[in-house]
């Protein structure tokens, strides 16, 4: 079974672009428990949404897992668990956090209930609504 993932970031600290051009990178930082369980979940080949937080919050481009959680090897703590994602491409236009909002997007879906969560699961539906609001002007 494949799981579906969002994994947000600040663009000043790692953008999506980073992403493209490092090719692939450990998905590290993960403190809440909540989001340590999502992530402990993770497996390889699961398609991802990279998501910018911060002054425009967008899904703005898909990644893939490359490597499932293993620990943290810069922490002494067994509980912080990292991924590995490459790079799959950007999104033919970003989709807003606003949007999502107007679109109907369940309002119990991690992103808008739980908005500091950082790895929020994605169903289909909602991933091939996302896919299909992108390629929309």
């Amino acid at each position: 079974m494949v799981n579906r993932w969002l994994l947000k970031t600040e663009p000043r600290d790692y953008s999506f672009s980073d992403l493209v051009r490092d090719g692939q990178t450990v998905w590290d930082g993960v403190r809440a428990p909540l989001a340590l369980k999502n992530i402990a979940l993770m497996r390889e080949g699961d398609p991802v949404f990279i998501y910018h937080t911060g002054k425009g919050p967008s899904i703005v481009g898909t990644a893939e897992v490359t490597r499932g959680p293993y620990q943290d090897p810069g922490e002494k703590d067994p509980r912080f668990l990292v991924v590995e994602v490459k790079a799959a491409g950007p999104l033919q236009r970003p989709v807003p956090l606003r949007e999502l909002k107007e679109k109907g997007f369940p309002p119990e879906w991690e992103l808008l209930r739980l908005p500091r969560l950082s790895v929020v699961p994605v169903s289909l539906k909602d991933w091939e609504k996302i896919i299909d609001l992108s390629k929309q002007k």
